[in-house]
């Protein structure tokens, strides 16, 4: 896959900075999710137009805050619903004008606003390209939100993600959803029941990433446990680059900025 990388000048950490201890990697910071289109440049002003996203260093690259989402091409667009990773969440101040504004953008919307006793308010959308989206309002945490996996086993999961990636806070949020939180971005993972979700190779949200100290000591640690390498660390200018996946086929990208 054609990639182009955008880091911010925040992920420019030392090893010494990651969060915490813990896991086969230790990792610095959650990254970014892929998303494919069949217009990266259009999908990049959408979201900078109608979700607040701001401008990267192309067409196809925007930010919420330092978590980097990329565009990349495909012909054959492929909901994110039915695949391992379900949807993506955004967080907004004023979730009911965020909604109007949407409704008019050419997005569907799934699910209308409502209040969740403890929670927050929420909702859910599906882009023009097939990217489910929950929208949420909470005050703790605007931008981007969180990563929902739909898998068989919810804990189950969060336990390989907690054992293999050191570095994330397993806690719940709010108080209810058990979950993962790697800086400011939350993995949670829900159950699939009977159904075997797709992989997330070919549908509309490919992967999650993490930033990590060192990308070839980092895959190296992964494969002494087992877990598969999808694509051998490579590098791309001055950022080295490769991808893991997890026993449900969700899509891992490891990085790191090379001095």
């Amino acid at each position: 896959m054609r990639r182009t990388v955008c880091l911010s000048a925040g992920f420019l950490l030392a090893a010494t900075t990651a969060f915490a201890e813990g896991g086969v990697v230790k990792t610095l910071d959650f990254h970014n999710v892929h998303i494919r289109t069949n217009d990266p440049a259009k999908a990049g002003e959408w979201y900078v137009k109608y979700l607040g996203a701001t401008p990267g260093r192309a067409p196809q690259l925007v930010m919420f805050g330092k978590t980097l989402i990329e565009f990349v091409k495909t012909e054959q667009l492929q909901p994110s619903t039915g695949s391992v990773i379900d949807h993506i969440g955004l967080s907004f101040a004023d979730l009911d004008r965020k909604m109007k504004e949407l409704e008019g953008s050419g997005a569907k919307v799934l699910t209308a606003p409502r209040d969740v006793a403890g929670l927050f308010k929420l909702g859910f959308i599906e882009d023009l390209w097939g990217t489910k989206i929950e929208v949420v309002q909470d005050s703790e945490l605007l931008g981007f939100h969180h990563v929902h996996l739909r898998v068989p086993d919810p804990a189950a999961t969060l336990n390989w993600y907690e054992s293999m990636f050191g570095g994330g806070e397993r806690a719940k949020l709010k108080g209810r959803i058990e979950g993962l939180r790697y800086g400011t971005v939350w993995l949670l993972a829900a159950s699939s029941g009977n159904e075997t979700p797709a992989p997330s190779l070919d549908r509309a949200v490919y992967n999650i990433a993490y930033l990590v100290p060192n990308v070839d000591d980092a895959v190296t640690a992964l494969k002494s446990k087992g877990v598969k390498t999808r694509v051998e660390p490579r590098s791309i200018g001055t950022v080295r680059y490769a991808f893991v996946q997890d026993p449900n086929g969700v899509e891992i990208e490891l990085i790191h900025q090379q001095r």
